[in-house]
């Protein structure tokens, strides 16, 4: 994914949890941390990312602990998440100071909303696209996808604007609709409230757009896959 979207990996350090969690000087920071945090704050914390319940287990509690001490033992400068990290990462500034770490900026990216319904599921395969989906499985699922006439509010259109357009804008290239002259031939935008406008404006069918989406998604995806085919047939030969 990384290389796909063309970040040079050449200085880029991939750490495992394991490779600290389990030291002696982060556990004690641990459990300095879990007597300044209450069990209603860590339960809040928690709440968007760890599911709970009625009942829930301690490790539920013990997670949001983890996550902010994860930004001193990493010395990361800044943590990056989505919206639904932000009271992890509210808990992490407010308390880490408490144990003598300093407060680290926390940088939160939107979530995009899932295919069917407003949430994405990892337990439902229909509301998410998943890197590894191949060329016919991404276009069914965007065929299928919740995307009403006229209102922008859906995943679909939620991925054109955080996903595909910013890209778009990166690149200096605009998103091409094809369709047929008698429906009006190609339109192209450069931004994404173009193409919201013209969706709003009942100017762009659903389905054109969707195969315009699938289309742009599988672009995305087919630098994946090839990476994804190569560790798997490593993988496939390493082990048989």
């Amino acid at each position: 994914m990384i290389k796909a979207i063309g970040v040079n990996t050449k200085d880029l350090e991939i750490v495992k949890g394991s490779d600290f969690q389990l030291k002696a000087e982060y556990m004690y920071d641990a459990l300095q941390l879990s007597s300044a945090i209450s069990v209603h704050d860590a339960h809040k914390a928690a709440s968007e990312v760890v599911k709970l319940g009625d009942n829930p287990k301690l490790s539920g509690l013990i997670y949001p602990i983890m996550q902010a001490l994860d930004e001193q033992y990493l010395d990361v400068d800044a943590q990056l998440g989505g919206t639904d990290q932000r009271k992890i990462m509210v808990l992490a500034r407010e308390n880490l100071p408490k144990i003598g770490h300093k407060k680290r900026i926390e940088i939160m990216n939107p979530l995009v909303p899932g295919l069917i319904g407003k949430k994405m599921s990892s337990s439902d395969p229909k509301t998410k696209i998943d890197l590894t989906d191949d060329e016919a499985s991404v276009i069914q699922k965007i065929k299928n996808a919740e995307c009403a006439e006229g209102n922008p509010d859906n995943g679909i259109m939620a991925f054109l604007k955080f996903v595909i357009m910013t890209i778009k804008h990166d690149k200096k290239e605009s998103f091409m609709i094809e369709r047929p002259i008698k429906f009006g031939g190609n339109v192209s935008f450069k931004t994404y409230e173009e193409v919201e406008k013209a969706f709003v404006d009942k100017k762009i069918h659903p389905l054109d757009l969707k195969t315009a989406v699938a289309k742009e998604i599988n672009n995305l995806l087919t630098p994946i896959r090839k990476e994804e085919k190569a560790l798997s047939a490593l993988a496939k030969e390493a082990y048989s």
